[in-house]
Protein backbone atom coordinates (compact mmCIF):
# COMPACT_ATOMS: atom_id res chain seq x y z
CA UNK A 1 0.00 0.00 0.00
CA UNK A 2 1.36 3.36 -0.71
CA UNK A 3 2.85 5.71 1.86
CA UNK A 4 1.09 9.31 3.12
CA UNK A 5 3.99 11.24 2.20
CA UNK A 6 3.76 14.89 4.11
CA UNK A 7 6.66 17.55 5.05
CA UNK A 8 6.57 15.62 8.48
CA UNK A 9 7.86 12.00 7.18
CA UNK A 10 9.82 13.41 4.26
CA UNK A 11 13.05 13.70 5.88
CA UNK A 12 12.82 10.24 6.66
CA UNK A 13 11.69 8.74 3.95
CA UNK A 14 14.43 10.26 2.15
CA UNK A 15 17.06 9.57 4.76
CA UNK A 16 16.53 5.99 4.41
CA UNK A 17 18.22 5.54 1.11
CA UNK A 18 15.95 3.79 -1.07
CA UNK A 19 14.71 5.72 -4.07
CA UNK A 20 10.85 7.37 -3.25
CA UNK A 21 7.92 8.76 -5.54
CA UNK A 22 5.87 10.58 -4.78
CA UNK A 23 2.58 11.37 -6.12
CA UNK A 24 0.62 14.85 -5.43
CA UNK A 25 -3.11 14.29 -5.65
CA UNK A 26 -6.22 15.68 -4.32
CA UNK A 27 -9.44 14.21 -3.81
CA UNK A 28 -11.24 16.23 -5.97
CA UNK A 29 -8.72 15.76 -8.93
CA UNK A 30 -10.37 13.07 -12.02
CA UNK A 31 -7.25 12.81 -13.62
CA UNK A 32 -5.48 12.07 -9.43
CA UNK A 33 -8.06 9.22 -9.47
CA UNK A 34 -7.23 7.80 -12.38
CA UNK A 35 -3.48 7.30 -10.92
CA UNK A 36 -4.26 6.08 -7.97
CA UNK A 37 -4.63 2.48 -8.50
CA UNK A 38 -1.35 2.20 -10.52
CA UNK A 39 0.53 4.19 -7.79
CA UNK A 40 -0.84 1.44 -5.05
CA UNK A 41 -0.04 -1.24 -7.75
CA UNK A 42 3.43 -0.04 -8.35
CA UNK A 43 4.18 0.25 -4.24
CA UNK A 44 3.00 -3.34 -3.80
CA UNK A 45 5.41 -4.55 -7.18
CA UNK A 46 8.85 -2.40 -5.85
CA UNK A 47 7.94 -3.18 -2.15
CA UNK A 48 11.26 -3.27 -0.27
CA UNK A 49 12.98 -1.45 -3.20
CA UNK A 50 11.39 1.67 -3.41
CA UNK A 51 9.01 4.13 -0.82
CA UNK A 52 6.14 4.78 -3.00
CA UNK A 53 3.23 7.35 -1.42
CA UNK A 54 0.89 10.11 -1.61
CA UNK A 55 0.67 13.53 -1.22
CA UNK A 56 -2.89 15.36 -0.43
CA UNK A 57 -1.92 18.66 -1.71
CA UNK A 58 -4.89 19.41 0.44
CA UNK A 59 -3.78 18.38 3.89
CA UNK A 60 -0.43 19.51 3.10
CA UNK A 61 0.82 22.60 1.31
CA UNK A 62 4.42 22.68 2.63
CA UNK A 63 5.83 19.46 0.65
CA UNK A 64 4.13 20.92 -2.49
CA UNK A 65 5.52 24.63 -2.12
CA UNK A 66 8.62 23.07 -1.94
CA UNK A 67 9.06 21.16 -4.92
CA UNK A 68 7.19 24.02 -6.86
CA UNK A 69 4.10 21.58 -7.57
CA UNK A 70 1.82 23.51 -9.72
CA UNK A 71 -0.60 20.96 -11.09
CA UNK A 72 -2.11 17.67 -10.18
CA UNK A 73 -1.40 15.05 -10.53
CA UNK A 74 2.40 15.68 -10.45
CA UNK A 75 4.78 12.38 -9.66
CA UNK A 76 8.39 13.10 -8.43
CA UNK A 77 10.53 10.55 -8.18
CA UNK A 78 13.81 10.97 -6.30
CA UNK A 79 16.97 9.33 -6.01
CA UNK A 80 19.66 9.90 -3.45
CA UNK A 81 17.51 12.83 -2.24
CA UNK A 82 17.83 14.45 -5.94
CA UNK A 83 14.89 14.70 -8.05
CA UNK A 84 15.51 12.50 -10.77
CA UNK A 85 12.04 12.73 -13.06
CA UNK A 86 9.34 14.66 -13.07
CA UNK A 87 5.61 13.94 -14.75
CA UNK A 88 2.81 15.56 -14.59
CA UNK A 89 -0.62 14.94 -15.68
CA UNK A 90 -2.13 11.43 -16.01
CA UNK A 91 0.11 8.71 -17.21
CA UNK A 92 -0.16 4.99 -17.92
CA UNK A 93 1.20 2.52 -15.71
CA UNK A 94 3.75 1.77 -18.18
CA UNK A 95 5.30 5.39 -17.93
CA UNK A 96 5.29 5.44 -14.16
CA UNK A 97 7.02 1.73 -14.18
CA UNK A 98 9.78 2.42 -16.54
CA UNK A 99 10.24 5.42 -14.37
CA UNK A 100 10.84 3.33 -11.27
CA UNK A 101 12.69 1.31 -12.89
CA UNK A 102 15.07 4.20 -14.09
CA UNK A 103 15.71 5.01 -9.84
CA UNK A 104 16.63 1.31 -9.80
Amino acid sequence: MALEINSQNFETLIADGKPVVVDFWATWCGPCQMVGPFIEQLAQEYEGRVTIGKCDVDKDEELPSRFSVRNIPTILFIKNGEVAKKLVGAQSIDVLRKAVEELL
